[in-house]
């Protein structure tokens, strides 16, 4: 049974600064999510180290807590029918050379790490990052 759910999705620093926000954005439209909020905002290292705490073990940590805050990101509530799995299959592969064609990474990212976008992982997680850049 499919249920109408809502995802986390952050256009990265490497696509803002090139100015893809809005056709990232219409990729998103054209596969039938609605964009319930989005905002630009710019990060400090601190907050993305509080974002990205599930990673804190792993080697690419600090450089993934850099990156983030190194620029602008526009960051948005995606909902639509399985928006999780529906936003991962449109991000594609984290790596951008074994992203599948049509894929936002296979199209805008450019390595491992400037792949151009992230999005929650589970519904309980896209909850989380909602209200990490969302609270009211």
């Amino acid at each position: 049974m499919s249920s109408i759910e809502q995802a986390l999705s952050i256009i990265k620093p490497d696509a803002v600064e090139r100015n893809l926000d809005n056709e990232i954005k219409e990729m998103f439209k054209h596969k039938g999510f609605k964009i319930i909020k989005d905002k630009k905002i710019q990060i400090a290292k601190n907050e993305a180290e509080q974002f990205y705490k599930v990673h804190e073990t792993k080697p690419f940590y600090n450089d993934l807590c850099t990156y983030l805050s190194s620029g602008p990101i526009v960051v948005m509530v995606l909902e639509k029918e399985n928006a999780v799995l529906g936003n991962r299959k449109l991000m594609g592969a984290t790596n951008p050379k074994d992203a599948e064609d049509g894929t936002i990474r296979k199209k805008y990212g450019i390595s491992i790490d400037k792949n151009s976008v992230h999005g929650s992982d589970s519904v309980e997680n896209a909850k989380i990052e909602i209200d990490f850049f969302f609270k009211d």
